[in-house]
């Protein structure tokens, strides 16, 4: 599918098949998608829970105010990030740069986070809508549909996961095959009201 096809065709779906089974083949071509998603210093912050199993989903949808998306999709996948990414090996991030790169570059992902907690936090929910998107997008030119979600008690959902300490959910995202379309689009505002050049 080309690239502003899916983007138009994107839809919040809240209705899925729920006998239809994702493939591993697929879940693996959609994952190694959304890690091509832009991190700040490639720092790669986000983390991904991919709940397939009935008995899990049947417990998000305990704790996601009983939401059909939650059981009835394929796939549900739980954007995480990790606050200490930044500190864990950051030479990784950057494995495959020139040394005279690394040198310069794996000072600086220390000194902007070792010292801001609140970057840190800034930077996992950045990383993770960026991640998101490209996790939405990519379903879309799969032949899937998927739907952003916040509806849930954040707390019941780390626990249910076993979120570990310093990760921050950021929200879930349902994947499976539509039953019924998404309503129709409320309306977009117009250019005017939102797009400024060079200042407000």
């Amino acid at each position: 599918m080309e690239t502003f096809e899916a983007i138009s065709a994107r839809r919040s779906v809240r209705k899925f098949d729920p006998g239809h089974v994702m493939t591993e083949a697929e879940i693996t071509r959609l994952m190694e998608a959304v890690i091509l998603s832009p991190t700040s210093y490639n720092i790669q912050n986000w983390r991904f829970v991919l709940v397939t199993d009935s008995e899990v989903k049947q417990q998000l949808r305990a704790h996601g105010y009983d939401q059909a998306q939650f059981t009835d999709s394929s796939l549900v996948v739980i954007v995480c990030g990790d606050r200490n990414a930044y500190n864990q090996n950051p030479e990784r991030y950057w494995a495959e740069a020139s040394p005279q790169v690394r040198e310069v570059i794996v000072p600086m992902i220390l000194g902007s986070y070792g010292s801001n907690e609140t970057l840190r936090r800034d930077e996992n929910l950045r990383s993770g809508s960026l991640a998101a998107q490209t996790l939405m997008l990519a379903a879309k030119a799969m032949g899937y549909d998927s739907c952003p979600m916040i509806g849930f008690d954040f707390k019941g959902f780390a626990k249910i996961v076993n979120l570990p300490p310093e990760h921050d959910i950021i929200m879930a995202v349902t994947v499976g095959l539509a039953l019924a379309p998404a309503r129709p689009r409320g309306g977009q505002l117009p250019l005017t009201d939102v797009v400024f050049r060079n200042s407000f």
